[in-house]
């Protein structure tokens, strides 16, 4: 069994490939997550790092937590894999789904590394993939929203079937850049729930505010 880390972010498309190569027969040791150069929010996705910690904890799969800045973030990421590579990984799973120019990052760092890029969810259909998400139990709400695609309204919903399919209407709109897995950065997730964790995270909603051109919102463990 080849022992591998999982790229995190918090998000459905991050835990959906990481299930995914669970599932594939992939042992994955840990969860490496790049935060702010505070250590307070995660890179990707703007979520309290504690938040991804409690994820990790009720995954049963421990989290690497790795400040950095976006400047500095690929000399960080080899340096973590470097390390981790001492302890037995072979490759690292990635959530990406369809964006050319992130698989072609992935594949260079990855045999600049020497180690396996898994790709889960590449060229799946996005239907398809928040569909299989939604199906397998997972459960997650929205936490980030791109303003000039979404109002706040959007904020805080889970991800389930009403979710997709109000989400399929808006994209429907050929005046909506919007992608239903959000892979251009339309809207982020925090996953509380599904078949790879052992416990659900219960989570209440703070403040909603509006920063650099994105909906945000405040969450906490209960």
């Amino acid at each position: 069994m080849m022992q591998v880390i999982a790229s995190w972010s918090g998000g459905k498309d991050s835990c959906l490939a990481c299930y995914k190569a669970i599932k594939n027969g992939f042992k994955v040791s840990h969860l490496v997550n790049f935060v702010s150069e505070d250590g307070t929010k995660s890179r990707s996705h703007g979520i309290d790092s504690g938040l991804i910690q409690k994820q990790a904890e009720a995954i049963g799969i421990p989290v690497i937590q790795v400040k950095t800045s976006w400047q500095t973030y690929e000399q960080k990421f080899k340096k973590t894999v470097e390390k981790l590579k001492q302890k037995g990984i072979k490759g690292i799973v990635f959530g990406d789904i369809d964006v050319q120019e992130h698989k072609e990052w992935t594949d260079r760092v990855s045999s600049e590394l020497n180690v396996r890029a898994i790709q889960p969810l590449w060229r799946y259909k996005q239907r398809d993939l928040l569909e299989e998400f939604i199906n397998e139990g997972f459960q997650a709400i929205v936490v980030s929203l791109r303003s000039d695609l979404f109002n706040k309204e959007w904020l805080g919903r889970k991800v389930g079937k009403n979710f997709l399919k109000d989400l399929d209407e808006l994209a429907s709109d050929t005046a909506n850049d919007i992608t239903l897995c959000g892979e251009k950065g339309e809207y982020h997730t925090f996953v509380t729930d599904g078949p790879i964790f052992k416990k659900k995270i219960e989570i209440s909603k703070g403040k909603e505010m509006l920063r650099d051109g994105r909906w945000l919102l405040d969450i906490k463990k209960t």
